[in-house]
């Protein structure tokens, strides 16, 4: 499985998740394709028609990354956890669908607990060597 974080490097073309070698030719093919979408999302788009394709991934990312999220968690049952002891100021696990709901001064984004809202610090991951 891969994580919300890996799923953000892969659509904006960074450190294209490594792994299995060999699995290195479906990587290939998958950013290939990506590579195709993103060049037809920048010629359909006027606006978007002087940016670099890797500026037009990190926007469609930036544009789309909550309804990934949503994607990601929309079937998600109350007592199912994607990750644990976030969102809360002490050791407690997630709840609500694995989303900051607010309580106990957590921040759960402007529309408080929205599905929609996604926790920043999930897609912005750094790598450890």
């Amino acid at each position: 499985a891969r994580s919300f974080a890996d799923i953000g490097d892969i659509v904006r073309g960074k450190g294209l998740f490594y792994g299995n070698p060999q699995e290195k030719e479906k990587r290939k093919q998958l950013d290939d394709n990506l590579k195709t979408i993103f060049k037809n999302i920048k010629n359909k788009n006027k606006d978007l028609a002087t940016l670099k394709t890797k500026e037009v991934r990190e926007y469609w990312w930036n544009a789309n990354r909550a309804k990934v999220w949503e994607a990601i968690t929309c079937k998600a049952k109350e007592a199912d956890k994607y990750f644990r002891n976030t969102c809360s100021n002490d050791t407690s696990d997630t709840n609500e669908k694995c989303r900051c709901d607010g309580r106990n001064g957590t921040n759960a984004g402007k529309a408080g607990g929205n599905v929609t809202i996604v926790p920043t610090y999930l897609d912005y991951v750094p790598r450890y060597l």
